[in-house]
């Protein structure tokens, strides 16, 4: 699935979408260069989550939890070692939806059933490029796409 955002608020309002359909035991991998939209994207889901306090980049963090209608998981693998070990990150909870920018660090470590959206720079805005591995996530995918 394809979506071209013209800004800022579009990207935000795509999370939105996206949030809104989250359960417990999502996994959304956000993939894109500095400055893509990974955390204005991230910033949405949370939004759509309930969270109301700031949503900053967990760049330094590694994780942060934020308390939303589910537990929401905003993980940040940027500087991590590729293939690092990430099981003591606490992203393997069932309870909760587990949002990971940067995962191509550590891709081997993260759960073989995902959405990923790859955000790109295409000109005159940005493209977000929606895809699903396993079937819980293709399940995802097409109820985002009616």
């Amino acid at each position: 699935m394809r979506r071209d955002l013209e800004d800022k608020e579009a990207t935000e309002a795509l999370g939105r979408t996206i949030g809104a359909a989250l359960d417990p035991g999502h996994c959304v991998l956000l993939v894109g260069d500095l400055g893509a939209g990974k955390t204005t994207l991230a910033r949405g889901v949370a939004r759509a989550l309930g969270v109301t306090g700031v949503v900053p980049s967990p760049t330094f963090a590694l994780v942060i939890e934020h308390a939303g209608r589910v537990p929401l998981l905003h993980a940040d693998l940027y500087r991590l070692e590729s293939d690092a070990p990430i099981d003591d990150l606490g992203l393997d909870r069932d309870d909760a939806i587990v949002l990971i920018e940067w995962p191509e660090r550590n891709l081997g470590a993260l759960p073989a059933d995902h959405l990923v959206v790859a955000l790109t720079d295409a000109g005159t805005g940005r493209q977000a490029i929606l895809s699903a591995t396993g079937p819980r996530h293709a399940a995802l995918l097409a109820a985002l796409s009616r």
